[in-house]
């Protein structure tokens, strides 16, 4: 049975006092594709790398449990495993 997994608020704080600004170092290469997928989801940078955190936590999560994660067709078996996170 396959189940939606819908990560958590965390990453969306009710008001400007619950943020933590970070500053973070990478390279043009990334800075390109976080930008590149900002564009693509109609987001901002940091809203990417929210989704990222969210995205990590569900798989560390997956792990925990002895589960996988992977990508799928629509009611389909696993194609491709996700491992490495």
């Amino acid at each position: 049975m396959n189940k939606a997994l819908k990560t958590s608020n965390r990453g969306s704080p009710k008001n400007e006092k619950e943020k933590v600004r970070l500053s973070l170092d990478i390279s043009p290469e990334l800075n390109e594709l976080l930008e590149q997928l900002a564009t693509t989801t109609g987001g901002t940078k940091s809203d990417v790398l929210r989704k990222a955190i969210a995205l990590m936590e569900v798989a560390v999560d997956a792990k925990r449990r002895g589960l996988k994660l992977g990508l799928a067709e629509k009611d389909q078996p696993l194609t491709t495993e996700i491992i490495g996170l």
